[in-house]
């Protein structure tokens, strides 16, 4: 036997082992599936005996037990349609129709938990020390110590705990390659997608695709304008991180039209956001996938499409515009009315706030000042996890994404990580003036980050499993020369 064919067969044996999933969706699932229907069975006779009533919630639950074959068998394809369903936001233009907005903002963020729990169980778990849901944990815990907002119950603190904290959650999973480029290339294109579904209900006059907000008209699609700017900034983050990864043509297109659906939705912050990483991106960081020579076209393009884009953003209104430019721009959505009540209640609680899910009763929804402004959201998350958590909280928040951030980010590529660094430092200046944490564009940003980090911890481990391979074939190459 040759010393090659000695150093060669041990290597693939010595990579770095993986924790095995619980169930491969082949031969355990029968089995759990089995095991869960004698469950339900089980308390469902149980519940019947105690109460007849609940008979028909376990009857909608089996039927929602049904879903979970298929969830399990085929969870890539589950979390890439649970991600553009989320996108659309079932809670305007499905609420319009049935109401129960609350419900159906729950049934979203309770299907991303029940998809990580399918990712585990599919992928394998891992411990994810500074994952900032901890830290939402921490604030609820000193909330119910402290002693929550006189108007708020256990039930709603720990309904915004799920809320605050289910964004994060897809980081405890490990996942896998095709998950994570399926996720990441489905938050390329969701701005498109929603788009592509305001039509479809704008068309036989179901909801109009654009909207009239403050005397000037935004795109809107079946959401908020508000929103789809969200979504279509994780948009730009998302294809400007594959465009330097792979420097594909198809990422500068859903670049440029994630761009405009920005623009065009007029949501100021998340296009000044948007503007200064992909900016610092272009002037900044070097590709040879995505050489200077490409970049230049794509600068002049929006050099000379920026003015058109600011007044897309800032509206049409001349007042309105000149506002923006004289830095005013708080005002125009009646920030200036509504921070003050919210830094009053975060005053009368300092250190420790009034424990999670505070802040969504600070304004009265009866109030004359929520009816003029058509909310009683902080527009801000410091001033928000301030009330909630007081400077303890939200300094170990802050602490936490940084560490976080931190830790995912150091041993990715190089354009990676400076790419998603910059994201999150605009991130942090976004959450000064919009609900960046709580509304539903979280679940789409983190969805996409988590994939991202998990991607890279993919790439580590198979740079140090083939690292191992060839130290491993010279040192039994060294070994059978020297027999």
């Amino acid at each position: 036997m040759s010393a090659s064919r000695i150093g060669t067969r041990p290597a693939a044996r010595r990579r770095p082992p993986q924790p095995p999933p619980l169930i491969d969706g082949g031969g355990d699932a029968p089995g759990l599936v089995l095991l869960g229907m004698a469950a339900f069975l089980a308390a469902l006779a149980a519940g019947s005996l105690y109460n007849p009533r609940f008979l028909p919630l376990f009857l909608a639950a089996g039927a929602l037990l049904c879903l979970a074959v298929p969830v399990l068998r085929f969870p890539v394809t589950a979390s890439v349609a649970w991600l553009l369903i989320a996108a659309t936001t079932p809670e305007m233009w499905l609420g319009e129709f049935i109401g129960q907005e609350n419900l159906l903002i729950a049934g979203v963020k309770l299907a991303g938990l029940a998809l990580v729990a399918v990712c585990m169980l599919r992928y394998g778990a891992r411990f994810d020390l500074f994952n900032p849901g901890f830290a939402f944990i921490v604030i609820f815990v000193m909330g119910l110590a402290h002693g929550l907002w006189p108007t708020m119950t256990l039930m709603d603190s720990v309904r915004s705990l799920l809320g605050s904290a289910a964004p994060f959650a897809f980081s405890f999973s490990r996942l896998s390659r095709r998950w994570c480029n399926a996720l990441i290339g489905a938050t390329v294109w969701v701005p498109s997608f929603i788009i592509g579904f305001g039509l479809v209900l704008a068309v036989p006059g179901i909801r109009p695709l654009f909207t009239g907000l403050d005397g000037v008209m935004r795109l809107a699609g079946p959401t908020h304008p508000a929103f789809l700017g969200g979504f279509a900034a994780t948009g730009v983050y998302a294809a400007l991180v594959e465009l330097y990864r792979d420097g594909r043509n198809r990422n500068v297109v859903a670049l440029v039209i994630n761009f405009v659906i920005l623009a065009l939705s007029g949501a100021r912050a998340p296009l000044a956001c948007s503007l200064g990483v992909t900016a610092f991106a272009f002037f900044a960081l070097r590709a040879e996938v995505f050489p200077a020579r490409r970049r230049l076209p794509l600068i002049m393009l929006g050099a000379l499409a920026l003015p058109v884009l600011v007044a897309f953003a800032s509206g049409s209104s001349a007042i309105r515009l000149l506002n923006v430019l004289s830095s005013d721009a708080n005002n125009l959505s009646g920030r200036d009315l509504i921070w003050p009540e919210f830094r009053h209640a975060w005053d009368l609680s300092p250190m420790f706030g009034w424990g999670i899910g505070a802040a969504k009763s600070v304004i009265d929804p009866d109030s004359l000042l929520a009816k003029l402004l058509g909310t009683t959201a902080a527009h801000n998350e410091y001033l928000r996890v301030g009330v909630e958590g007081g400077y303890v909280g939200e300094t170990l928040l802050l602490v936490t994404l940084a560490l976080w951030v931190t830790r995912w980010t150091r041993g990715m590529r190089r354009t990676d990580r400076f790419i998603m660094r910059a994201v999150f430092i605009a991130f942090a200046v976004h959450s000064r003036t919009d609900n960046t944490l709580i509304a539903g564009t979280a679940s789409i940003m983190f969805a996409w980050v988590s994939a991202v980090f998990a991607r890279a911890a993919l790439e580590r481990e198979a740079a140090q499993g083939a690292a191992a391979s060839v130290v491993s074939a010279h040192a039994d190459q060294e070994a059978a020369q020297i027999a």
